[in-house]
């Protein structure tokens, strides 16, 4: 595919790990949040939800979403006074469902392979519940290529905040400004940026219904095979210290 957006450009040293995100990025998921948040507004007698939706609502953890959809169905009061049991459903619900009817965006494994044949270390973090995000990378046979999974819930904060993708980079034993980030919403670019490290946007996605160019990373590339294209232009372009030639 070829890229219609500028070569990204880093300005940093030669990469080694990079951080991507899950939903809307790897995979296209808007369909299971659809079908999950309709068995739980089913349950408390309230309006569906449409793919549309929940397409600007994405990306910021369950809680959020749970949050968005019951605003406009419920007075304020209300929607807080439901909060914890609509969650509580949607997660019941979720579990049945999670996978079914999600899609692997294109080249995506082959992004991934690309990445770690080029020598990089790979963690997946998302806001997604780690054992969502766990079985859907196995799901998908992507579990391979990543050393480290992070969910929502596996620290006392979430993206946009840096704190999960400070812990991936420690976790993979590399330093936070020779990682970039990558995913497809404005909380992945603010993380990664908030962390030190390079950023790189896929245009497909959800980015909380904005479009992609209102973000700001240091480029936007049409898959992750690309991104790892990218990546591999830098790694040919950074300088690299010579070894000091030692006479006999």
């Amino acid at each position: 595919m070829s890229a219609p957006y500028p070569a990204p450009t880093f300005t940093g040293p030669r990469l080694q790990a990079a951080i991507i995100d899950l939903d809307g990025t790897m995979v296209d998921t808007a369909d299971d949040f659809t079908a999950g948040l309709n068995g739980m507004l089913a349950q408390i007698d309230s309006k569906q939800t449409s793919r549309e939706e929940v397409m600007g609502y994405i990306g910021k953890g369950s809680e959020n979403l749970i949050r968005s959809v019951l605003a406009p169905r419920f007075g304020p009061e209300q929607a807080h006074a439901r909060f914890d049991e609509a969650l509580a459903i949607y997660q019941r619900e979720y579990a049945k469902i999670n996978g079914v009817h999600t899609q692997l965006y294109p080249e995506v494994e082959a992004g991934l392979a690309a990445m770690r044949e080029a020598g990089l270390k790979l963690a997946c973090v998302t806001n997604k519940p780690h054992r969502f995000a766990v079985e859907l990378l196995q799901q998908y046979g992507l579990s391979q290529y990543f050393s480290i999974v992070l969910g929502g819930d596996s620290l006392p904060q979430k993206k946009p905040h840096p704190l999960p993708m400070l812990t991936a980079a420690e976790r993979l034993g590399v330093e936070p400004r020779a990682t970039v980030a990558i995913g497809d919403s404005e909380n992945d670019a603010l993380a990664g940026r908030a962390a030190g490290m390079a950023t790189l946007t896929v245009p497909y996605g959800y980015n909380h219904g904005q479009a992609i160019q209102t973000i700001k990373s240091d480029g936007i590339v049409p898959t992750l095979l690309d991104a790892a294209k990218a990546i591999a232009a830098h790694h040919s372009t950074t300088y690299q210290v010579p070894h000091p030639h030692v006479s006999e």
